[in-house]
This record gives C-alpha cells, structure tokens and sequence, in this order.
C-alpha cells in the first residue's frame, strides 16, 4: 500500500515549481500505473500461448488485477488453466505489484543510462514512502537487491525441499513460482488446495511463512535492520513493527490452535506434528499471504471472524502487504488507551505522537470500514449468498489477501467486477485512492472551539 500524504514533498518542491509540476498528482499517477500494468496482463493472458482453453475477458481481467495487486483471489485454476508462459506472466506482474513498479521504473532507467528528472524522483518518493529525494535511487536499488537476496535464499531451500519428489526441473519451477508468490504476498498457488499437501512439511511451511511475513514488514524496516543492526538504533517504526508482529503472530497461533483443536474438519484429525504447523500457518497467513494449508471454508466461527480481523489489521508500511497496516493499528491503540488514562499526548518508547498522525490513522481506519461495509451491503443484495462469506470475500479484496471460502468464481460479473475494484483500492491504499479524487485546499480561518457529546 502506497503511504502518500499531501504536505509530504520538499517546501522548495511546493514553493519553486513552474504550473506543470504543481498539477502533478502522484497518487492518481500511480494508481493509473497499477491500471495499466493490469490491462497489459489482461492483454496477455487473453492470447492462445496463455491459457489451456480461451479465458474470458472477465476471467483474465480478475487474474490480472489479482496478480498485479498480489492478492492471490482467483477465478480459474492457476495451474492447469494457465500454460507454462500463462502462468509466467502472473509470476512477472506478481514481482513487479510487490516490489512496486516505480521501483523497477527506477531500475530500468538506470540500468540504460538514463537520470531521473524532479518529477520522476517525485513519484518514486511517493511510492517508497521517503521525503529524500536525493535518497531514491538508493532506496529502490536496496527493494531490488533484499528482494532478490531473499527470494534466491528461498528458491534454494524449496528446490532442494522438492527435488526428490518431482525432479530437478519441475521442482526448479515449482519452487520459483511460490517464492515469488510467498514473498510478494500474493497467494497464487499452483494447486486447487493451495499448500494442503504440504502441511506436513516442515521446511515447506517455514519457508514459505518465513517469505510472506519478512515481505509483510516493509522494505523500510528491513534498510533501517540492516544499516542499524541494533534494537536502541532502530527506527521507532521499525520497533512497532516488528514488537506488533511477534505479539501478533504469537497470539494468533495460540487462538488458532484452541479455536481449531477440535474442529473434525481442520485439525482434530490430523497427528500433532501437522496440528501445530497447519495452526502456525493459518495464524500468519491472514496478514496477507493469501495461501492455507487448512480449508478456509471448514473453519469454526471464531477462526473465521479472527481471521478477518487479522486481514484487516494487514502488515507493515511500504510492503507487499496491505489491510490499515500494522503502525495504524498500532496507533489507534494507543490513543485508546492514552484517552482511558487521560493522557495528554500519545507516546511509545519515548516519543510522542504528533495529533495529525493520529489523525491519519483514524481517517484510514474509517475510510478502510466505509469501503469495505458498502460493498458487503451491495453484493449481498445481488448475490444469493451468506453475508459471512461474503464479508470475508470482501475484506480479503480489499486487504489483498486472497483467502476465500471459495465462492470467488461463484460471483457474478456485477459483484467481480467490485472485486477487481477492491483490490486496487487495496493495493494503493483507501487514503492514497481517496487523494486521487481530494482537491487539496488549506484551511484559511480557524473558528471557535466547540464540543460535541460523544460515547
């Protein structure tokens, strides 16, 4: 999700620009880049080398959107709908959606030789959440070389996890399309069960867990780990982050375990090896992964509703994850209970929260929860289905998880079609997409202080 807020360029960009730059708008430029990529996609998948048999324009417009935005939600089976170049062009517009195709635009541009004019930096900015713009170029080639890095680590692990079992080739292939899946949270699996037949597998689940929530911190996080090193020199973001992972992760395994523990349709049956793993796996996923090793549809009522709680909630800023994001959640938190305490300020580890912050939080909170209850609203009155089915199907577009109880190729185009638009929404943020359409405009007064009962 694209972290954008309008005062967030150089008071020398604001000030000492010609008209042209003043009209930029980075947030509707980058949306339409997310939109081209996936008319691009939609393009390839609908010729003859893509596909098995001739795909829809409806059918190859979702997967493109899915792909693109990483949510992993699908209309068709990935791997015998899709032909090896099919499934080729998902893995690229996968890599290119998680990392950010500003940052491959930088790259690009680099690698032939070419600078980076103001307005370019200026939407690289934007997309990589930083203020620096002399500090571009270096952001964007660290997403490269950690994505890179980190993917070949896993494709390692995975190949030699699969070798026996399906050869060298096969197992090769097998391995890269899910750990670029699982980095980039997409969820895109190449079997109708997602990683079912794997659940036994320990080296499988934690590697491919380990992917999904290493992309979910944020490539911010991962530069300020490695260029610190040490918890006291790590940005307080980095802290909420990766102090709110652990607790969260660790308390959704332990609900998940007890909510499922006797559940004959998920883990009761199975030995306690496999329990522990499937139960470690479902807890993590949700903050959006998009794969399961347990069927999400046989899930009790807790797991389902904590499940989309955690959907929501999302990961870090500025990664291949999405939902509010882990820092908003956090943040809203903390006013909570610095107003029960009657604090004066919000703080954590020291520092004080700034009102406008808070305030942000609370914007993305409540447009996150108008989008998201609108369309629960409109596609239960046009689909003849379980408003709990569709309030996941719903959560997960929009949080970009691509979980589902699998009712995704059951919609009809009307309710597909708000799909495709969710998980856009999703991919750039429900602020960044509301900037979009925002004409901004201070405020050239201020009035008199006035109180409205609330609670």
């Amino acid at each position: 999700m694209i972290n954008w807020q309008a005062n967030s360029y150089p008071k020398t960009f604001v000030q000492g620009t010609n008209y042209k730059q003043r009209k930029l708008n980075p947030p509707l430029i980058l949306t339409c880049g997310f939109i081209v990529l996936i008319i691009i996609g939609t393009g390839l998948l609908l010729t003859p080398l893509a596909s098995t048999k001739p795909l829809s324009l409806m059918q190859a417009m979702f997967t493109a959107t899915s792909a693109v935005t990483v949510t992993g939600l699908v209309v068709i089976d990935t791997g015998t709908a899709l032909t090896l170049f099919g499934q080729s062009v998902v893995m690229v517009l996968i890599q290119i959606g998680g990392i950010g195709f500003m940052t491959v635009a930088v790259i690009s541009l680099l690698s032939l030789g070419k600078t980076l004019g103001l307005q370019q930096r200026l939407l690289a900015s934007t997309a990589l959440d930083t203020n620096d713009l002399s500090g571009v170029i270096k952001v964007a080639k660290y997403v490269v070389v950690y994505s890179l890095i980190i993917e070949s680590i896993a494709f390692l692990l995975l190949w030699a996890s699969w070798f026996d079992d399906y050869g060298i080739w096969h197992s090769a292939y097998q391995s890269l399309f899910y750990t670029i899946s699982a980095f980039n949270n997409a969820g895109f699996a190449l079997s109708p069960d997602s990683l079912s037949q794997f659940r036994g597998d320990f080296m499988v689940n934690l590697v491919i867990t380990v992917l999904f929530i290493t992309g979910g911190l944020g490539f911010t996080v991962l530069i300020d780990i490695y260029q610190q090193r040490r918890w006291q020199k790590l940005a307080t973001n980095t802290r909420i982050v990766l102090l709110a992972t652990l607790i969260i992760n660790s308390l959704a395994f332990v609900l998940i375990f007890l909510f499922e523990y006797t559940n004959p349709l998920t883990l009761a049956n199975l030995p306690i090896n496999e329990q522990l793993l499937s139960a470690w796996f479902q807890a993590v996923t949700p903050r959006t992964a998009g794969f399961n090793t347990l069927p999400i549809e046989s899930l009790t009522t807790d797991s389902t509703l904590f499940t989309m709680l955690l959907m929501m909630i999302g990961g870090g800023s500025v990664s291949t994850a999405s939902g509010i994001k882990l820092g908003t959640f956090v943040i809203l938190l903390l006013a909570m209970y610095s107003y029960l305490r009657q604090h004066a300020t919000v703080t954590i580890f020291n520092r004080q929260l700034s009102d406008k912050l808070v305030i942000k939080a609370l914007s993305v909170m409540i447009l996150y929860m108008f989008i998201a209850f609108t369309n629960i609203m409109i596609i239960a009155r046009i689909e003849p289905l379980a408003v709990m089915d569709i309030s996941f199907e719903v959560i997960s577009a929009l949080s970009t998880v691509g979980l589902s109880r699998g009712i995704t190729s059951e919609l009809g185009t009307s309710s597909q079609c708000l799909i495709i638009l969710l998980m856009i929404i999703g991919r750039v943020g429900p602020l960044t997409f509301a900037y979009c359409f925002a004409k901004q405009k201070k405020q050239p007064l201020t009035y008199p202080v006035t109180s409205i009962q609330i609670g």
